[in-house]
């Protein structure tokens, strides 16, 4: 054969190896398409209640934007969203349970009037008090008795089924941890010298 022919074959088999890496590319590329765990997805959503009224949207807004399998969002919503690919749209359905959780009767609190301001002293007022961590926490005022209010401390879409129409906008691929070095071999324990006989 000549040297021609090798260059040839060569040629060749390097070909085939640049067209198998492109596919093997292409195959890991889809993959990273497709929401699984560990990946920053970018949504779009519409979330309506039963009746089918909007209760908020981010259309024209900024995308929301969490990572998948890291319970930043309800957990229906996680579930109904694993395997969408970038553009996908669907409506989910997300119950109490999967949502924000049924109503609690422990969430309902009375609280002597003079606490509450005097603006807030109406049913279906919604009042803003510090959670745990010192956050903001919406709570409504569920009704006025003579001397106290009754807050509801649930939050406001528990035991509601929610319904999200959503558009997965984009998907990047799940960041990488840094790996650990390997810790360093520790030297061996010098040898007892034999002791005298």
């Amino acid at each position: 054969m000549g040297t021609n022919s090798w260059r040839l074959l060569a040629g060749a088999a390097s070909l085939i190896i640049v067209v198998s890496t492109g596919a093997f590319a292409a195959e890991k590329s889809k993959e990273n398409n497709v929401v699984k765990d560990g990946t920053v997805v970018s949504l779009q959503y519409t979330l309506s209640g039963e009746d089918g009224k909007t209760i908020e949207s981010n259309k024209g807004k900024e995308p929301l934007k969490y990572t998948q399998g890291s319970h930043q969002i309800v957990p229906g919503l996680e579930k109904g969203l694993a395997g969408m690919k970038m553009g996908e749209e669907k409506r989910v359905k997300v119950t109490p349970e999967e949502g924000y959780g049924p109503v609690d009767p422990k969430g309902f609190q009375e609280f002597p009037k003079e606490k509450i301001p005097s603006e807030g002293l109406k049913v279906g007022s919604v009042l803003m008090a510090k959670g745990p961590q010192g956050q903001q926490v919406p709570v409504r005022v569920h009704e006025i008795k003579e001397k106290t209010v009754v807050l509801d401390l649930n939050h406001p879409m528990a035991g509601k089924t929610l319904v999200f129409d959503v558009k997965v906008l984009d998907i990047q691929p799940a960041a990488t941890q840094p790996t650990q070095p390997a810790a360093p071999p520790q030297p061996a324990k010098p040898a007892q010298p034999a002791q005298p006989k």
